[in-house]
């Protein structure tokens, strides 16, 4: 496989990080840039449509798609029972495209694509734990107590553990959505993207 430099950048985050929002105006922005489309065994939420938001398939699919090499990275969450992953057919389709493919996967995608594809790491990151704590509760109000627990958990560990390993870190402030998604392509420009 081919590396294609300059191609792919990671856009990664603690859920209610904010980093759907900046990737939805960065799109809007950048008529060259498109969403890789990842696999999922969860349950669509509402609003969310097949192929757009994810590729939602069973775990049995799922399996059968790491066997024959189709998702060539996966995580499984275990406090939410998902796995999640690359699919490798769209991040293929998006290539062929000639378009900036923004890649919204944890540390184990980010790692792969980094590896393979040359691609930026960039991390979002809450002003604190606390305005993070706030953003989840107002985002997801009917979680459990144990489902906000191992949220708060795994976005501990990704803050602590795996954000020092990205490229750059960029702090997502509410109010300042613009101020991010600026700094972002401010870095994506140095870096050589053609946006």
């Amino acid at each position: 496989m081919a590396q294609k430099s300059k191609q792919v950048v990671v856009i990664a985050g603690p859920t209610g990080s904010g980093k759907n929002t900046i990737l939805a105006e960065i799109l809007k922005r950048c008529g060259n840039c498109a969403r890789l489309v990842t696999a999922t065994t969860r349950a669509p939420r509402p609003g969310e449509k097949e192929g757009i938001d994810y590729h939602f398939i069973s775990a049995e699919e799922f399996k059968k798609g790491l066997a024959e090499g189709l998702i060539p990275e996966h995580r499984f969450v275990p406090a939410l029972g998902t796995y999640y992953g690359i699919y490798l057919p769209n991040l293929e389709k998006q290539l062929e495209s000639g378009n900036i493919i923004l890649a919204q996967v944890d540390i184990i995608g980010a790692r792969l694509l980094k590896e393979r594809y040359g691609a930026r790491m960039i991390f979002i990151m809450p002003v604190s734990l606390e305005d993070f704590e706030r953003r989840i509760r107002a985002r997801n109000p009917d979680l459990s107590e144990q489902e906000f627990a191992a949220r708060m958990e795994i976005a501990r560990i990704e803050m602590k553990e795996h954000a020092p390993e990205y490229d750059y870190r960029i702090v997502n402030a509410d109010g300042k959505l613009e101020e991010a998604v600026d700094e972002i392509l401010a870095i994506l420009k140095k870096e050589g993207y053609a946006l």
